[in-house]
């Protein structure tokens, strides 16, 4: 049985207050004090429900951009411990009011670990 890892720790990755709308969609920043891991696969970013593409989606990890449809188990990704990342989505205008996100990446050994934030952006 593979072990699972609770929501409210994965959420601990999220930098509070951090949403923020960009020229071309919106972004947030993570902070990974948990502990070192690799996904071996992206999930869809989930905004108030409604699944974004892949392709729109990416993670900025010391100024080099990471594509989500990128990571495969031969291209692994992983977030820098004690370094903020920034995940950006491209084309997707950020609500008005309190926005709900769901994140989430498969893991070797843990399988597809997911979490929901909610924050209104800066």
């Amino acid at each position: 049985m593979a072990l699972k890892v609770p929501g409210f720790l994965l959420r601990r990755l999220y930098v509070k207050g951090s949403l923020r709308a960009t020229d071309d969609g919106f972004a947030l920043d993570f902070m990974n004090t948990l502990g070192s891991g690799y996904a071996r696969r992206l999930l869809p970013v989930v905004v108030n429900g409604a699944q974004l593409d892949l392709a729109n989606c990416y993670f900025v990890v010391d100024g080099v951009e990471h594509g989500f449809a990128d990571v495969t188990p031969e291209t692994p990704f992983s977030l820098a411990m004690n370094r903020t990342s920034t995940l950006g989505v491209r084309g997707v205008a950020l609500p008005d009011g309190p926005v709900t996100l769901r994140l989430g990446f498969e893991v070797q050994g843990l399988g597809d670990l997911s979490f929901e934030i909610t924050d209104e952006a800066a």
